[in-house]
């Protein structure tokens, strides 16, 4: 009678054992989802960032160019 009682013992462990399986591999696909939104957002605002660098790089450029003209008495003409 210890034989059927064990079997079925086994039996469970082994469905668990799948059951933890299925749910650790949920958790590592949400994971990886996750992981792969965060690389595709850094990449996004990083180019973002670097185009709106430029832009402001640009501005100061004008700026000083302006400041001189000023600072020497130069009209804009």
């Amino acid at each position: 009678m210890a034989t059927p009682n064990r079997g079925e013992t086994v039996q469970k462990q082994i469905q668990q054992d799948w059951l933890n399986r299925e749910y650790i591999e949920i958790i590592t696909i949400s994971i990886k989802k996750i992981t792969d939104f965060l690389n595709s957002f850094d990449l996004s605002c990083r180019s973002k960032l670097a185009g709106l660098n430029e832009k402001l790089t640009i501005l100061e450029r004008k700026i000083d160019y302006l400041e001189a003209c000023v600072t020497k008495g130069e009209t804009l003409t």
